[in-house]
């Protein structure tokens, strides 16, 4: 349920949305729809001038930029982690962003989830992204994680599918994502699941409709 009176923030350019997720560490998008996960990051990748990081868990987006439904970005460095050898990319992502200032994007927990079988990937993810996140602090990387979700009979975001809580902490910032006509509306969240501020972005050159 929405607050009565969430700050409601025009933000066609991603300036404030870009603030935002240098103040917290990771920055957790959930949202009901693939595409519109896409979509949101296309423009958030085509809105900065840092080179980016991209662990393509779910394939979507390396999927779009094979079928040229999204134009590849020479800055986008694609990595697709698997469970052999993810803990040799976070030892190497985790050198380079104490070393040169990234945006890295993790899409998404769900694909992060599925490689990893059920007891050691809870303990195993938590580890991974507090390192990256922590790093991506000090450092001035922000790190972006996004989730297919949905709400449960407890009115509680869990990944869809699956059922998993979306991890949280003090330190991170979570959002919700969905499209209204033809804007995107990113609704920053308190802790109990309130928005606190509502970004609309008006979104214009993704090619999936």
């Amino acid at each position: 349920m929405l607050d009565k009176n969430p700050e409601q923030i025009l933000d066609e350019d991603l300036i404030y949305v870009k603030k935002e997720f240098l103040n917290k560490s990771p920055n957790i998008i959930l949202c009901s729809e693939p595409f519109l996960k896409a979509e949101f990051l296309n423009e958030l990748i085509d809105s900065i001038n840092d080179p980016v990081i991209f662990l393509d868990f779910d394939l979507l987006y390396s999927g779009y930029i094979v079928s040229e439904m999204i134009k590849k970005n020479d800055r986008v460095e694609i990595y697709r982690p698997n469970k052999i050898d993810w803990k040799k990319i976070v030892s190497e992502i985790a050198k380079r962003i104490s070393n040169e200032k990234f945006l890295v994007i993790i899409d998404s927990f769900n694909g992060f989830y599925s490689i990893f079988d059920e007891k050691e990937s809870g303990r195993f993810i938590n580890a991974s992204l507090m390192l990256l996140s922590s790093i991506g602090r000090e450092y001035g990387s922000p790190v972006i994680i996004t989730a297919i979700v949905r709400k449960n009979d407890e009115d509680r975001w869990i990944l869809s599918p699956g059922g998993r809580h979306i991890i949280d902490s003090k330190k991170s910032g979570t959002y919700h994502l969905k499209r209204i006509g033809d804007s995107l509306i990113l609704s920053s969240l308190n802790q109990v699941g309130t928005a606190e501020k509502i970004f609309k972005i008006n979104s214009s050159n993704f090619a999936v409709s």
